[in-house]
């Protein structure tokens, strides 16, 4: 359940929905497997596994969209209609035309579908009413609007803002790189990857490296900039920040995982034990980061 990734978002101001109407608008869209002639299915699950849409935990709101895909490659679609299209020549004596050939394909994927593999996979995603914080653990802004379009579905509008700072996440890295110094209760690790601004795209990575060397100013005087930092919060949440305001490789430090343990008096109180370190630890990062970037830009809406 602790989040890797984040894609953060900002709710509508005075964004009122409780727990229990929420609840009820997911359970009312829940999740079901792909039917035979389906590719894809998606709907809301438990993030607890029991009959609970969400969990709510001192205001915060924990919730999971199941997506499940069927497994079936193109190309293996393609040989199978090659093979139905020679024998169908051969009975018919020429080739078969541009549209003949569509009805095919789309013939052997209504047979292949039924026998196709299936993979599911679950997107958990954080709501935060007080703070107007949608923070959803995705890899990429892609993988996150299957959320974003699952919930403007469910609740018929979600008019949220993609996060913007006023300062650039690339100029404020390069000045912390350049001072060997992060600012505010941040700190700079050693994990790093500086990209040229030429046509070639030349770049550098560190990783597991000293960043305060004569060989990172040298290739910050040479013009290449930080499109990755590796960086810690409070000595307590180690993250990755991307050029695009994207944290990846969120690592809770072991101290927060075992206050969510003295906090659990039995297994069924984990999940709520770890959601309340975690939106907490959240909570005191995602402002403290909007303020090293020159604090929120609050013009685009989604």
């Amino acid at each position: 359940m602790w989040f890797r990734n984040l894609q953060i978002y900002r709710l509508p101001e005075n964004w009122a929905l409780t727990a229990d109407t929420l609840q009820e608008k997911l359970a009312a869209r829940p999740f079901q497997p792909c039917g035979s002639q389906d590719m894809a299915s998606r709907g809301w699950s438990s993030p607890t596994k029991d009959d609970r849409f969400v969990l709510p935990v001192k205001g915060h709101f924990l919730i999971s969209l199941a997506v499940e895909q069927k497994l079936l490659p193109s190309s293996v679609v393609n040989d199978v209609a090659a093979d139905k299209a020679e024998m169908i020549e051969a009975q018919q004596g020429y080739k078969p035309g541009r549209k003949q050939m569509k009805e095919i394909k789309e013939a052997v994927l209504q047979e292949l579908l039924p026998r196709a593999f299936t993979r599911r996979r679950r997107v958990f995603a954080w709501i935060d009413p007080v703070g107007g914080w949608l923070v959803i653990d995705a890899s990429s802004p892609a993988r996150a609007e299957e959320v974003l379009e699952a919930l403007r579905d469910t609740l018929d509008e979600l008019p949220v803002k993609m996060v913007k700072t006023r300062l650039s996440p690339v100029s404020v890295m390069t000045g912390w790189l350049a001072a060997n110094e992060a600012s505010g209760n941040f700190t700079i690790d050693l994990d790093c990857e500086l990209r040229a601004v030429t046509d070639e795209k030349a770049a550098v990575r560190y990783v597991r490296h000293a960043l305060d060397g004569k060989d990172v100013q040298d290739h910050l005087a040479a013009g290449k900039l930080p499109t990755r930092l590796a960086l810690t919060f409070d000595d307590r949440v180690s993250f990755v920040l991307t050029e695009k305001m994207e944290i990846k490789r969120v690592a809770f430090l072991d101290i927060i995982k075992e206050e969510a343990d003295k906090n659990a008096e039995s297994a069924d109180m984990q999940m709520e034990a770890d959601f309340a370190l975690m939106s907490g630890e959240l909570s005191r990062l995602i402002p403290a980061l909007l303020e090293v970037l020159g604090g929120e830009d609050k013009e685009t809406v989604i």
